[in-house]
């Protein structure tokens, strides 16, 4: 996989030299890599909150999102000059647009890196339900423990300016996908779990929070236009774009029904912590799952902290003042993590609030202002697009509110 491609929450990769652009397969490759992300755990749990019927709307949301990541291309050809969402954003609504875009990737970087943190510390906790240590007269003990180990582990690859290595040490995000689904099969149907669970059908109350997690794996339209700029015949998009939508949703969709199957309506919010711990094949599921999040934690944090230096002129290329930045961005998401423990409410969010904004809202209405399209030249299209808009907002609106909630509520 080419440098810098993570998953859809991760941030947006090198653009590479045209003459060196990636070939078809490794551009899927990489575009697979990007939506089969941490949502692959959790998205057994988003259909036991909404039921089986549910499965109908997971593949809606695919085919919305899919569409609009074809809008995004389209939005490309407007100008040579485009390279990444923010480029787009600026082209349509001019500066403004382009920080409005920038706020949205940049707030759904930090809650996927806050995403990791949570994973690591409840899969390190099950994994270890007895560790504890003790600093000075302070006892720290569970999830929190590996929360703060974990941050101590990540906190040096932040450092550094070249992530080249940690690119390609991510490229494993495929394959530990493919290797987890197998494992949690494994449990399933060898280690005596079984797949006899009914589930239900139909649950109104937990189908925004369903929607919203939907939404959350398949936004990877922050890195789709730098994708794009990188293949060598970017006239091969749509074809890309359609195999790697089909790929991850048939991954998501044979996870989520084995999942549902195996533990019904007892899911948790990620399957690993339903998982028998003594099983060599939940071992491994758990592990897969913990590999991700370490090597990508500074993939997500870079561009982030990059951004900020970049509007630091006096200190731009000061070591110091990058390593105090990328330092602070590690130790606030510890602070979230460790005040916010809920995983399934900081996913719900990051999907609705950010997920739809960012896959869904923004492109529909960079097209419609870079094609000027309007109700004057009203067609099938703009009807279709005036849909997915009504839609977005509906989840976005219904889906923050109930997140927000939740997390109140808890906390």
């Amino acid at each position: 996989m080419e440098s810098n491609s993570v998953e859809s929450e991760n941030p947006i990769p090198q653009t590479l030299e045209p003459k060196k652009g990636t070939s078809f397969f490794r551009t899927c490759f990489n575009g697979v890599n990007v939506l089969s992300g941490v949502g692959i755990i959790s998205i057994p749990y988003a259909l036991s909150e909404g039921g089986w019927l549910c499965l109908i709307i997971l593949f809606l949301v695919s085919i919305i999102c899919f569409y609009t990541g074809l809008l995004l291309q389209k939005c490309m050809s407007g100008s040579p000059s485009i390279k990444t969402y923010p480029d787009i954003g600026e082209f349509a609504f001019g500066n403004k647009g382009r920080i409005l875009v920038s706020i949205f990737l940049y707030l759904e970087l930090y809650f996927v890196a806050i995403e990791f943190l949570i994973l690591e510390g409840d899969n390190l906790h099950k994994l270890f339900p007895n560790a504890k240590i003790h600093v000075g007269g302070l006892k720290i003990v569970g999830r929190q423990l590996f929360v703060l180990l974990v941050a101590i582990i990540v906190l040096p690859t932040t450092w550094l300016k070249s992530l080249g290595l940690l690119s390609y040490v991510s490229a494993g995000g495929v394959l530990a996908s493919i290797v987890f689904v197998c494992a949690i099969f494994w449990v399933g149907a060898i280690d005596g779990v079984g797949f006899d669970e009914k589930g239900e059908i139909w649950r109104w109350n937990g189908l925004i929070s369903a929607i919203s997690m939907f939404t959350f794996c398949y936004c990877g339209h922050a890195v789709f236009p730098t994708i794009c700029n990188s293949m060598k015949d970017r006239t091969q998009f749509p074809k890309v774009l359609f195999v790697c939508f089909i790929l991850s949703t048939i991954t998501y969709g044979s996870m989520t029904i084995m999942g549902y199957l195996m533990y019904g309506q007892n899911l948790m919010s990620q399957i690993t912590l339903n998982l028998p711990i003594r099983k060599v094949s939940s071992k491994i599921a758990i592990y897969m799952t913990l590999i991700n999040p370490i090597t990508k934690y500074a993939l997500i944090i870079s561009p982030i902290a990059t951004a900020i230096e970049d509007k630091l002129p006096l200190w731009k290329g000061k070591f110091i003042m990058s390593y105090f930045i990328r330092t602070f961005f590690v130790v606030s998401t510890v602070v979230v993590a460790l005040t916010i423990p809920f995983f399934e409410y900081i996913m719900t969010f990051t999907g609705a609030f950010l997920g739809v904004t960012v896959s869904i809202l923004l492109p529909c209405l960079c097209y419609l202002k870079i094609k000027k399209v309007s109700l004057s030249n009203f067609g099938i299209e703009v009807m279709f697009i005036g849909m997915i808009l009504v839609f977005g907002c509906f989840v976005a609106i219904s889906g923050t509110y109930v997140s927000l909630k939740n997390i109140i509520t808890h906390v």
